[in-house]
């Protein structure tokens, strides 16, 4: 994520809740993006840079991505799956968009998960929390198993489903 404003309309936005910068969900989440728009996103937050200015509601720079991300046509969520469901850090940046600033557009709920017994956890944990603040979430959630993350074969099944609706939906809204 760059420090420097966005001037730019936001068109893809990725926002990674792994506690670990730079992490193997930020690539994941990443290679969704370029995969369902053919381009590199607009922006790429990459929550765990910010710190503790996640948690200060003050936060000015925190306040812009979520103003950002909000407006954005695409937003690809993602997380590690803890326990069967996303991370903490993700859940306090997405409790910024409750009361009225909302997502706008549509969103991809991706979980980054250790084993098959987790796979249903973008459907029944992320999925409803994005719906419930605005996105629309076309097809279902991704969850993609961490050790194949770098495997382009890990995503097709989804991204066959999932990319014909997504880029129609972009399309109408360009």
């Amino acid at each position: 994520m760059s420090d420097q404003p966005v001037s730019e309309p936001v068109r893809t936005a990725v926002v990674v809740g792994n506690p670990k910068p730079a992490s193997r969900t930020l690539s994941a989440a990443t290679h969704v993006a370029r995969e369902l728009t053919g381009a590199e996103p607009d922006l790429v937050v990459d929550l765990a840079t910010l710190g503790a200015q996640v948690l200060d509601h003050g936060s000015a720079r925190v306040a812009e991505l979520v103003g950002l991300v909000g407006r954005a046509d695409l937003v690809i969520v993602a997380s590690p799956t803890y326990k069967g469901t996303y991370t903490g850090l993700l859940k306090v940046f997405l409790d910024r968009f409750a009361g009225g600033t909302g997502l706008r557009g549509l969103a991809v709920p991706l979980l980054l998960g250790a084993g098959p017994q987790h796979a249903l956890a973008s459907e029944l944990t992320l999925r409803p929390v994005l719906t419930e603040l605005g996105a629309t979430v076309p097809g279902r959630g991704l969850f993609i198993l961490d050790t194949q993350y770098e495997e382009p074969a890990a995503y097709d099944p989804w991204l066959e489903e999932v990319r014909p609706l997504v880029r129609a939906l972009l399309q109408a809204v360009a």
